[in-house]
């Protein structure tokens, strides 16, 4: 059996995060989740089993703080940490509002990078740890009317390889995840914001399909696993082949 391992989850209430709790959750980890919204949070920690839940806000400035020294308090130190809560917004670049910018920022990139910064050291006492960023395709070929949410995933990139060679000697690895289109209630607003329909959003998918959840949560399994130590620094694009023209 694996043995258990500390992990937290953010944005865990739904969609990609929920089915990476669950799925760990199932592996004999004992998983935190975090999200804004309390009642969804706890219904899903019920519901998979999690050992435990904290509803915060990732762009309030003290929350991420707070949120690590309460469940390292109540629970331990976090082994693993899962970033992956995060805000999109379809808009053409000159009708960005000041608001979209201040809030994807704080969401995607501040909030994980001090999530990672306030976990690495209980990471280092243990010389062991994982860290998986779930960014998007986006940071990675681009998307139109999208370009503030691709520059906040594309900010993964240069932040996991930067991690990987600063924290390799300490057992610790870092590596980003970037799906393409997901089969999630995000993933399918996400169409009906843009300019086009599902059908022709699928058709620009080499495999003519979106890519499920559970997808994403196995590659997770994989690689905060012993088989996958030598793995760090990586962007993966699960994507279902979009990134490849």
């Amino acid at each position: 059996m694996t043995e258990s391992k500390n992990i937290l989850v953010t944005g865990a209430s739904k969609g990609i995060g929920k089915s990476i709790a669950s799925a760990l959750v199932k592996e004999g980890h004992n998983v935190f989740l975090t999200a804004r919204n309390k009642a969804l949070l706890k219904n899903v920690c019920h519901e998979i089993g999690a050992k435990g839940y904290f509803a915060v806000d990732l762009s309030n400035d003290d929350a991420i703080e707070k949120l690590v020294k309460l469940t390292a308090a109540a629970y331990g130190d976090i082994e693993i940490l899962i970033n992956n809560a995060g805000l999109y917004v379809y808009s053409p670049v000159e009708k960005t509002t000041p608001s979209d910018i201040k809030n994807l920022i704080s969401v995607n990139i501040k909030a994980p990078y001090e999530l990672i910064k306030y976990v690495v050291p209980m990471m280092k006492k243990k010389q062991w740890g994982r860290i998986i960023n779930i960014g998007s395709i986006s940071g990675v070929i681009g998307e139109a009317n999208a370009s503030l949410y691709s520059l906040t995933k594309s900010a993964f990139l240069g932040l996991t390889k930067s991690l990987a060679l600063e924290l390799a000697a300490d057992g610790i690895t870092v590596n980003t995840i970037n799906p393409g289109w997901v089969d999630t209630n995000m993933g399918q607003e996400s169409v009906q914001d843009s300019d086009f329909t599902i059908e022709e959003t699928i058709e620009t998918i080499p495999q003519r399909r979106f890519i499920e959840p559970d997808e994403i949560a196995s590659l997770v399994k994989y690689l905060i696993s012993e088989d996958a130590k030598g793995l760090t620094g990586q962007a993966i694009s699960l994507c279902a082949g979009l990134s490849c023209g």
